[in-house]
Formats: C-alpha cells, sequence, structure tokens
C-alpha cells in the first residue's frame, strides 16, 4: 500500500475456509482509494479460517486468514469435509433420481411445459367469462409504464476519491478552458497509409492517440509552464517546471477513470506510445493497475471522442496544470484557398490552471499541436 492509504474495503474472497492455495495465489482483493490490491497467501497450505467478511473496512497490517502451511491434499481436503455434513442431502438426490430417472432429464421441459397446460385450464371459465379473462393480464401491464423503482448503491472508495479530487481541483485552480479545431486529414492520411505496415512490422495497432501524445510533448517544451505544477501555499508557493513529460492518459473503466502515466513520454517514437498506452489501457480494465503505474503525471490528455463526444471541457488533474481533451472527428465545411471543401474536423479543448499559465501561452500551446497533427512529417524534426 502507498503511505497515503490506511484501510481499505474487503471486495471479495477468490477463495473460501478448506481451500488450498499455492504460494503467491491471490485469495482476496481489498479496493482502496486509488486501485484494486490483491492479498496474496504467503505460502502453500490450506486456509483453516477467514478473519473477514466481502465490503468490510480492513486496515493496513490487519489478518485476514489463517493458513495451515502444508503440500495439496491428495483427495481434496476441502471437498471431503462438506461430504461429511451433506449424507443426509445426497441420500434424497439419489432416492429423487432412482425411481424416477427417466423424469429427471424431462423436468425442464415440463416445466417449460407448464405454462402450456395452465393455459387450458384459464380456457374451462373462458366460455362463461372470456373479456374478464382478457382483462386480467392486461390490468397488470398498466402500471408497468410508470414505475418508480430506485436502487441504492453503495459509492465505492474509488468513485468517492475521484469525486473528492474533481471537486478538489475546481475549488482550487483557477480554471479556464480554450478551443481549437484540427483538420484531421493528413493524420488520418498517415494512418491509413502505415497502419498495415506497422500492424505487420510491430503488432501493434496505429491509432490517433500517438500523434496527440508527441505533438504535445513537443508544445511542452516549447511552452514549459503548460507542464508545470504549483507546490506548497501562500508565500512558501513554488513553480515547479520540468524538462520531461509524464504524461497521465485517461482510461474509462467500469469503476470510474483512472489515469495510467506514460513516464518519459517525449523518448518515444509513434509505436513505442501506442504499445506503452495499449499496454496501460489492458491494465487498468484487467483492475492490474499498481499504485507506481499512477503516480505522478505531469499532463494529461483525456479522448472522450471514442464515445461520440463532440466538445467538452476537461477538468484538471491536480496538482497538473493542464489537460487537452480529443473529441470525435466530424466532417465539415472548411474554406480553403477560396474553396468551400470538406474535411473530417476535430474539436481540441485545453483547460489550464490559470494561476500559473496565461491565455496566450494556452492559445499557442493548441496552435502548436494543430500545427504538427495537420502536418504530421513535420515531427520527423522531433524525433532524432
Amino acid at each position: 500500500m502507498a503511505e497515503s492509504i490506511t484501510e481499505g474495503t474487503l471486495k471479495q474472497w477468490l477463495k473460501q475456509k478448506g481451500d488450498y492455495v499455492e504460494a503467491d495465489e491471490e485469495v482476496a482483493t481489498i479496493e482502496t482509494d486509488k486501485i484494486d490490491v490483491a492479498v496474496n497467501a504467503p505460502k502453500a497450505g490450506t486456509l483453516t479460517e477467514l478473519l473477514a467478511n466481502e465490503e468490510d473496512t480492513v486496515a493496513v497490517g490487519q489478518d485476514l486468514f489463517k493458513l495451515e502451511p502444508g503440500e495439496a491434499p491428495a483427495g481434496g481436503a476441502a471437498k471431503e469435509e462438506p461430504k461429511k455434513d451433506e449424507p443426509k442431502k445426497e441420500e434424497p438426490k439419489k432416492e429423487e433420481a432412482a425411481p424416477k430417472k427417466e423424469e429427471a432429464n424431462p423436468e425442464p421441459k415440463s416445466e417449460y411445459r407448464k405454462p402450456d397446460s395452465a393455459q387450458p385450464a384459464p380456457k374451462a371459465p373462458e366460455p362463461a367469462k372470456k373479456s374478464e379473462g382478457k382483462s386480467a393480464p392486461e390490468s397488470p401491464a398498466q402500471p408497468q409504464k410508470f414505475q418508480r423503482t430506485e436502487n441504492r448503491v453503495k459509492m465505492s472508495r474509488m468513485r468517492a476519491r475521484i469525486a473528492e479530487r474533481l471537486k478538489e481541483a475546481q475549488n482550487t485552480a483557477a480554471s479556464l478552458t480554450t478551443f481549437n479545431e484540427i483538420d484531421m486529414s493528413a493524420l488520418m492520411s498517415f494512418r491509413s497509409k502505415y497502419k498495415d505496415q506497422v500492424l505487420k512490422d510491430h503488432g501493434v495497432k496505429l491509432g490517433f492517440m500517438s500523434a496527440f501524445v508527441k505533438a504535445s510533448t513537443v508544445a511542452l517544451k516549447e511552452l514549459p509552464a503548460v507542464n508545470a505544477s504549483i507546490e506548497g501555499t501562500g508565500n512558501s508557493a513554488e513553480i515547479v517546471y520540468r524538462d520531461y513529460a509524464d504524461v497521465s492518459v485517461a482510461v474509462s473503466t467500469p469503476k470510474g477513470l483512472v489515469t495510467p502515466v506514460l513516464r518519459n513520454a517525449e523518448s518515444y517514437n509513434f509505436v513505442e506510445i501506442e504499445r506503452e498506452i495499449a499496454a496501460l489501457g489492458k491494465k487498468a480494465r484487467d483492475g492490474k493497475l499498481t499504485l507506481e503505474d499512477m503516480n505522478g503525471g505531469t499532463f494529461t490528455i483525456s479522448n472522450g471522442g471514442v464515445f461520440g463526444s463532440l466538445y467538452g471541457t476537461p477538468i484538471l488533474n491536480t496538482p497538473q496544470c493542464a489537460v487537452l481533451g480529443m473529441h470525435s472527428i466530424q466532417e465539415r465545411p472548411v474554406v480553403r484557398d477560396g474553396q468551400i471543401v470538406i474535411r473530417p474536423v476535430m474539436v481540441v479543448a485545453l483547460t489550464y490552471d490559470h494561476r500559473v499559465i496565461d491565455g496566450r501561452e494556452a492559445v499557442t500551446f493548441l496552435v502548436r499541436v494543430k500545427e504538427l497533427i495537420e502536418n504530421p512529417a513535420a515531427f520527423a524534426l522531433h524525433c532524432a
């Protein structure tokens, strides 16, 4: 656990009392504010007691289970114990199966036939009151149009932490968002030309994210304030400028938005960026991110376009001072050399902390990203 984490929620027991586990085999999962942490068996043996229930709050260092070291039982000790408690259950099962072995298989069919057999039963009174028979099934259908059910689910630790951080960002930073439009035709042509070759040679799908990450790292080097952060408060506050770019890539998971970090992104080429992002995305979706994967980050890129977003104002990932929002690509009429032509256009947004970044720097950053995306060949000047 990180030093900032003191407790978590026991979300799931993967093994039960009496189960045999190998050394380092995962026994339980604990949900913390940041990630899910696996609890592994310290050595091979049999679980003799579970000391906490699912959904219990557990503290760092707390004992969760008792383990009796030893080798795996030959016949399966865990299976023998339940059988002692179930001799009576097994006997009636055999008795039921013995006299009606043939009916054991048709039973599911007979259940499906029950509605059919039930239908002729109401047909008997139908001659007297057919209208009543019809009105009966119709009456329950009417309330279903105006159902008002509610489902209350406890907020997960991760979702609660995300909510806390987002509100903290709004309350702390002087957030402002600037927009620009990018003609994606050159990058789309570049991708179409090389994606098959990249997949064949490197086993990686060439997308748009690598171009935006690379363009951002170039712009961050030229405008270091966008890559900075504030440390301290009041008269002791300092602005930290960096000569490296640790880019946080926003990834959507069932539990919420997480931002694993691509460290020293300025040192990677397109293929390496795509490979790293794919690996981080897979770890995020599988719930295998570590605290090391999440900590740090100097600048964030969020691609809402994959969900169809056209415009948006991303929220800062504090203590970072800027976040770039990508959106969906739409064909639009634009003017080129005095002529109206159709071009694929993406709207990009940069939300920045006005305490550190001036409007000139923010706008210049987006313009620089736009120039590089619209002319992918220009990346050759920054890849040496």
